[in-house]
């Protein structure tokens, strides 16, 4: 089961190649390699797969991840994406709340890892910021503020060692878990109920050749003011490098 995840990476060089047409024939590239090299970027800029990213001027770029063995080097979500200032001025604004967050930002210091993170978010329809980190059994966990929501502003983000972003609010109850006995049971007793975020740490525990499950539980609701119905558990796994391998529903109960 695949959790939705997000990589963190500098710009790229922007500048054109040079025309292969230009070059003298013993360094032209054969046509089929050209042929292959197109398909590959015609691929690469199909719709869904985010080809055109949000990039701040000031530095950092931010991309969704396919997998956990693909991240960059450089660039790693880390504690300097951390903004403590406050986006207040910006409540009573009539136009886009994300922009005028991002410019908000920019004046009052954050970094260029800090708006590109909020830049990541507000492409999600989410604007926000991360305002704190921490760690957790050497997964790091960073925590976001979402102002202008009126319910849930807070949010979470475990971070693995490859700067890989894991949102714990994110699909916690996919439709391929609903089909478990208990769950099925569960939500047929409760066919109104729904998972509500925030979810909140609740414990870890330790995995083969030295690896981390985080797990998460998060509050089943039919409306937010109404009674919790249940709880619904996710672990989130990680091996011995902390890097990020997946993630399961444990239970609904």
């Amino acid at each position: 089961m695949r959790a939705r995840i997000f990589a963190f990476s500098p710009p790229r060089d922007t500048a054109s190649p040079p025309n292969p047409t230009r070059l003298p024939m013993r360094t032209a590239l054969p046509f089929a390699a050209m042929l292959a090299l197109t398909l590959a970027a015609c691929d690469a800029a199909r719709p869904g797969t985010d080809a055109t990213l949000p990039a701040d001027a000031a530095g950092a770029t931010v991309q969704p991840a396919a997998t956990a063995d693909d991240a960059p080097a450089s660039g790693r979500l880390g504690p300097d994406a951390v903004w403590q200032g406050t986006p207040d001025a910006c409540r009573d604004q009539a136009g886009p709340p994300d922009d005028c967050l991002l410019d908000a930002m920019r004046t009052g210091g954050a970094t260029a890892a800090a708006v590109a993170a909020a830049q990541r978010l507000a492409a999600e329809g989410n604007p926000g910021y991360i305002d704190g980190w921490r760690e957790i059994d050497g997964v790091g966990a960073a925590s976001l503020v979402y102002p202008f929501r009126a319910n849930t502003n807070q949010g979470l983000w475990l971070v693995d060692a490859d700067g890989r972003a894991v949102d714990v609010d994110q699909d916690v109850l996919p439709k391929t878990a609903q089909t478990q006995d208990d769950i099925r049971e569960f939500l047929e007793a409760h066919p109104d109920v729904m998972p509500f975020a925030p979810a909140q740490a609740d414990g870890s525990e330790t995995l083969p050749d030295d690896g981390v499950r985080l797990v998460f539980a998060t509050p089943m609701r039919s409306c937010h003011a109404c009674e919790q119905a249940g709880t619904l558990r996710v672990g989130y796994d990680f091996d011995a490098a902390r890097r990020f391998s997946g993630q399961q529903v444990l239970d609904l109960r």
